[in-house]
């Protein structure tokens, strides 16, 4: 892509200096203001196409350490160049055409050769601007978007030329001179429309609807609670998109993560030129439990806790819940960290709430271990499965038993009747491993993992 907008700009240079090179030709030996103001035009545009090229080049540099976003600004401010001399022409050719009128000294020849030269610049102009056009929209480049509108310009502008040297030939000199403030007149109007368009992007101006269909993009991503800050700014063909969003603070953070990845790929689907950036901040919203709240600030102080029950008396909450230390830690660090706990809680909530922590150990992780014998794990699948039963468990099976430094780590899945309630399978399995505890006092964990199995009939 890059290459194609360099070969572009490349050969608007040859063009321009062509055109350039024919117009002051046959401009200064038919004595045509028409027909310089036009050559005038060209040259400017021959200093501007050099400029794109080399705009271009640079433009597309990939950002570095000095350049965060990139050097596609450098296109902007060719623009601004051109737009610039565009006015500077219109001026002096203006000032030109009245000077002639006042004067009266207007020789013009309606040449051959003249004419010749504008139609073959229109033809020209109209190849150029196409084909400039074609590629600054598949780009994104302002730079060339501003040749294009130069060469289009160009083509109508000669085209008013042509018409007042039509004129002169029929015996109307002064139609040279109208003809040719027609051309200012123009330009000037098109170097306006170019002038405020860079301008904008100068001064990081949103592109119009931008702002508004980011929002409605946003707006449909559930989970979304509020868009708190949304800033566009384009830069080449770039649009950097920086926004910050609110969401639940009881959502998890690889949740948190997944969303603002789900933003940013939304985003860029209806938008292919964005560069998304998005932030998301937790907020607190209406519809959160006392469990939800206590859950949060636990959460925030890095702290694991679960058991959680809130009780509602009379005329106040009652909160409890288990709370998990570093075993090793002595008990007056433990009583601290849940003091500490229960005191952010009351500050949350309110001082109506009562709060009991029981602490307890947290499970060892990384712990070292063996598989226990085949005939060892074949013994204690027996004990399970007749234990089994008269909890209304259907199955136990995948037994595995691990022999580590601190016991034996036991994890089984067993089935139950599809329409059992949670509470009550949660129950058996309870006092499945609690008997299997009382059968092997060195069990240190025991895991067992309910599924459904067959609908009794």
């Amino acid at each position: 892509m890059q290459d194609e907008k360099e070969r572009v700009a490349l050969t608007s240079i040859f063009a321009s200096g062509g055109l350039t090179i024919a117009k002051f030709t046959v401009g200064i030996t038919s004595g045509s203001l028409g027909v310089l103001s036009e050559a005038i035009h060209s040259l400017l545009d021959f200093g501007a196409t050099t400029l794109t090229y080399f705009a271009v080049r640079i433009s597309g540099r990939p950002a570095d350490d000095t350049h965060h976003y990139g050097h596609a600004k450098v296109e902007s401010v060719v623009a601004l160049i051109e737009t610039g001399l565009l006015f500077l022409t219109s001026i002096w050719i203006i000032y030109e055409a009245g000077r002639r009128l006042i004067s009266g000294v207007h020789e013009v020849e309606a040449t051959f050769w003249a004419i010749a030269v504008i139609i073959v610049a229109i033809i020209v102009d109209f190849f150029r601007a196409r084909a400039l056009n074609r590629t600054a929209k598949a780009t994104g480049s302002q730079a060339l978007a501003a040749d294009a509108l130069h060469f289009s310009s160009d083509m109508l502008s000669s085209g008013v030329v042509l018409v007042g040297l039509g004129a002169v030939a029929l015996g109307f000199p002064v139609a040279d001179l109208i003809a040719a403030v027609g051309v200012a007149i123009f330009v000037m109007l098109a170097g306006y429309r170019l002038g405020r368009r860079t301008i904008d992007t100068l001064m990081d101006a949103a592109p119009e609807g931008a702002v508004e269909r980011i929002r409605e993009i946003v707006g449909e991503i559930p989970g979304v609670v509020e868009i708190e800050r949304l800033r566009v700014r384009p830069a080449g063909p770039i649009l950097f998109v920086d926004l910050e969003v609110g969401v639940a603070r009881t959502r998890p953070l690889d949740q948190v993560s997944a969303l603002t990845a789900m933003i940013r790929r939304a985003i860029i689907a209806e938008m292919p030129e964005a560069e998304p950036a998005v932030i998301a901040h937790p907020r607190v919203l209406d519809d959160e439990t006392v469990h939800d709240r206590i859950m949060v600030i636990a959460r925030n102080r890095g702290l694991a806790i679960h058991h959680v029950i809130v009780q509602a008396l009379d005329d106040r909450l009652s909160a409890s819940f288990d709370l998990e230390v570093d075993g090793a830690l002595p008990l007056g660090e433990a009583h601290e960290i849940a003091s500490g706990l229960e005191a952010a809680i009351v500050a949350e909530i309110g001082p109506e709430i009562e709060v009991e922590t029981h602490i307890e150990p947290a499970q060892s992780r990384n712990l070292a271990g063996t598989d226990l014998g085949a005939d060892e794990i074949a013994e204690m699948a027996a004990e399970l499965a007749g234990q089994a039963g008269e909890y209304g468990i259907d199955d136990v099976h995948n037994l595995r038993v691990r022999r580590t430094p601190e016991g034996l780590i036991v994890n089984f899945h067993c089935r139950f009747d599809p329409s059992r309630s949670v509470a009550d399978v949660h129950e058996a399995v309870d006092r499945l491993e609690r008997g299997a505890r009382a059968r092997w006092p060195e069990i240190h964990r025991i895991v067992g993992h309910a599924e459904p199995g067959r609908t009794k009939p």
